[in-house]
């Protein structure tokens, strides 16, 4: 399915213009590989509000979803459509979180922008809020998930969701400035995840995970092989290039764990917390994602003589936003 959506691309949605490409409206799930003639071109997808609300609205929430919202910890539930199977990808989180952080921080007709969307699962809840997406990805094997992903009926809704393989650090070859109302992403976790498990935290340790190496790709540009010095670096360049894109008080939210290595916690949070403060963002809200009522067959670990908080059971949302601009500067 995903290759037919990639030659629509082609066919359907070119315009013949020298600098710009227009996807149609009528397609509104699309690809784009390197091969595509819309690869790094600009892409004129709609980013305006199709809501009827106030001007100074954040978002198109009742008063009473706004006040749960307002709760530091989150907790979601993984439904059918959402990928579980570390085969696919090793690093999944619910549609219902993607969906809550969208609908918390943009408005309908609104475009988010997902510059590490792995399996699509941004792009998926942007389909189902009515929201514009665009995702970025150097693998092809998660662009094709993506479109995979994206091709459910929808009724009443004419937004428009694509997938695109290329580099996060092209994005702004693609869209104009002040286009983009939240960036919304989960990187990947520095070189943390590029060795064999040993299942230490787990009850069952002798299973399908043990020994496998669940590093998202060895492609050298991919920031999970990089120390984290160099990830922090990499993402703060990344993150800061995004910043002409958004709209003043337009919110960047980063979703990341803590990782334990060699008996010390490696606080990635603090690191990019601390990066992108450098980079001209400001942080607002720092929220738990409390992961205890998904995670199954949790082992002992640490006990009786080195207490460890396990990392799978939580993790953060790093709300930053673009500060507004400043009048007469």
């Amino acid at each position: 399915m995903a290759k037919a959506i990639s030659r629509g691309v082609d066919a359907k949605l070119v315009n013949k213009s020298k600098s710009k490409s227009y996807p149609n409206n009528s397609t509104p799930s699309v690809i784009i590989k390197e091969s595509s003639t819309l690869y790094r071109k600009k892409l004129l997808i709609s980013h305006k509000r199709s809501c009827n609300c106030g001007p100074t609205n954040l978002n198109c929430m009742t008063a009473k979803e706004w006040l749960k919202s307002q709760l530091g910890v989150w907790q979601f539930f993984y439904e059918e459509r959402d990928i579980r199977d570390k085969s696919l990808h090793p690093a999944t989180f619910p549609i219902s979180l993607s969906r809550k952080v969208i609908e918390l921080f943009s408005h309908e007709g609104e475009l988010v922008l997902d510059p590490f969307v792995g399996s699509g699962t941004t792009l998926v809840a942007a389909q189902d809020t009515n929201r514009n997406a665009i995702g970025f990805d150097l693998q092809q094997k998660y662009i094709d998930l993506c479109g995979s992903r994206l091709t459910q009926k929808r009724m009443f809704n004419n937004s428009q969701q694509i997938a695109i393989q290329d580099d996060s650090r092209n994005i702004s070859t693609y869209l104009e400035p002040n286009s983009v109302a939240l960036i919304w992403t989960s990187p990947p976790y520095a070189n943390l995840l590029n060795r064999a498990r040993k299942n230490k935290s787990r009850r069952d340790r002798n299973n399908e995970q043990l020994g496998k190496v669940e590093q998202y790709s060895q492609d050298p540009r991919d920031l999970g092989t990089m120390e984290l010095g160099d990830y922090t670096k990499s993402i703060g360049d990344i993150i800061e290039s995004l910043l002409p894109l958004l709209r003043p008080k337009a919110h960047c939210v980063i979703n990341v764990p803590d990782m334990w290595w060699e008996n010390k916690r490696i606080t990635i949070h603090v690191s990019l917390i601390e990066e992108l403060r450098k980079r001209g963002y400001e942080l607002r809200n720092i929220i738990i994602w409390d992961r205890t009522n998904v995670v199954n067959q949790i082992g002992i670990f640490g006990w009786p003589s080195n207490y460890i908080t396990m990392g799978v059971t939580f993790e953060y949302l790093l709300d930053f936003w673009k500060p507004p601009e400043v009048k007469g500067s």
